[in-house]
């Protein structure tokens, strides 16, 4: 699923989807297909111990990735979106490179989302939530693990964009176009998607 597009124009939005084996497919190809749908120039980075650009999703969807995550650290991006699915999140979680890059982000107050376990078992593992509001995939394993989680299926608190799970992936990839593009983008994209 390669999106990234070569452009001249500076200005483009730049969106990192990182993805492994176990990633949850509806997640990624949601948030991916969405942001592109909004203008977003999206780079989907493979993680984990692969020898080719190719993530074997949750339910054995294949989804081709545009390079490593290794070679996205020299990169600005104006968002890093996170799928979630397991054992992708533990993938994520445990990726040098990618916790260097949200470490990043956070740190410049730039826009991090995770959904379904990745806001538990990534974000909330590496500290990159801190007194925020934050939601995640309703089971007490992950809740657990985000101090006073909201039940909600889209929870924005400033930079920080979670959400729940496979269903609420259209919503939660329709916040991140509000977010980078603005709510009239969001809401032409909502009628034009029939969501």
């Amino acid at each position: 699923m390669s999106t990234s597009k070569s452009s001249g124009d500076v200005s483009k939005i730049k969106v990192l989807v990182p993805i492994s084996n176990g990633t949850e497919e509806i997640e990624a190809v949601t948030i991916i297909d969405t942001l592109v749908r909004a203008g977003a120039e999206v780079t989907t980075a493979i993680v984990g111990e692969h020898t080719s650009l190719t993530a074997t999703c949750s339910r054995g969807v294949k989804i081709v990735g545009d390079k490593f995550i290794e070679d996205c650290i020299h990169e600005n991006w104006n968002m890093i979106a996170c799928p979630g699915g397991m054992p992708g999140a533990t993938h994520l979680r445990d990726s040098k490179a990618l916790t260097s890059l949200l470490q990043s982000q956070y740190a410049a107050n730039k826009y991090i989302a995770a959904i379904c376990a990745s806001p538990a078992v990534v974000l909330s593992h590496h500290n990159l939530i801190k007194g925020r509001k934050a939601t995640c995939y309703p089971v007490p394993k992950f809740t657990a693990m985000i101090p006073g989680c909201s039940n909600s299926a889209v929870e924005i608190d400033g930079t920080l964009i979670t959400s729940q799970g496979p269903g609420t992936s259209l919503m939660f990839a329709l916040s991140l176009v509000e977010v980078l593009f603005g709510k009239e983008k969001a809401e032409a994209l909502h009628k034009e998607m029939i969501a």
